[in-house]
């Protein structure tokens, strides 16, 4: 019981060791950009996420192949870590390229530095934030709903001009079906009917059967 209490207690210690201890604190008065603000963090969270997955429980998992290959082990285990770090890394380089986010957060940073010196608001017409900013985006707002309203119109009418057409050639095929039919019954009426028994004659240039030539 004492030896696996102090294997617990090694555990834990490599786990609160030098890969989970967090960053250097910044001073108060020092101003960190949002982009190193940002690295921060990232490095953070992978300091964070190799404690949580560190060697003694890796090796807790894989037990029996630790007691047979600890070296090997060991080995499989730094380069897991490592290749997780740098695909972690190399997807956080691809969104900052993405969003082109370190320009962004150096002019957000500019802008906020020429901003301290002011005394009054840069962008607060009346002092409320809602209120001005109500009154900035809800115009936009508008302006879209009538774009919007507008389109809606034109699709509409068209849509009526479709069915309008659709309706009036419904009705023109209704109506060659009732002249079709109206043809059909005054052909059967104008024709006489033949003998049962009587094969109709048609095409010219033969005889009829039982015609000699």
């Amino acid at each position: 019981m004492a030896e696996a209490s102090d294997a617990n207690v090694g555990g834990a210690r490599e786990e609160k060791g030098p890969e989970g201890s967090p960053p250097e604190s910044v001073p108060p008065d020092t101003t960190m950009s949002r982009m190193k603000l940002l690295d921060t963090t990232v490095d953070t969270f992978l300091q964070k996420l190799v404690a949580a997955g560190s060697y003694q429980r890796f090796t807790d998992c894989y037990k029996r192949f630790y007691q047979l290959q600890p070296e090997v082990t060991r080995r499989i285990y730094d380069k897991l870590v490592t290749q997780l770090q740098t695909s972690i890394r190399e997807e956080v380089s691809d969104i900052k390229a993405e969003g082109n986010l370190e320009a962004v957060l150096n002019a957000l940073d500019t802008i906020v530095e020429e901003g301290r010196g002011r005394k009054e608001p840069a962008w607060r017409p009346s002092g409320i934030p809602e209120k001005d900013l109500c009154s900035v985006t809800v115009p936009c707002l508008l302006r879209q709903r009538d774009a919007l309203q507008r389109r809606l119109q034109r699709q509409e009418a068209e849509n009526r001009q479709l069915a309008d057409a659709v309706l009036a050639g419904r009705w023109q095929v209704q109506e060659l079906q009732l002249e079709g039919q109206a043809r059909w019954q005054a052909w059967q009426v104008g024709v006489p009917a033949l003998p049962s028994g009587t094969v109709p004659w048609c095409g010219r240039g033969h005889s009829r059967p039982g015609e000699n030539k």
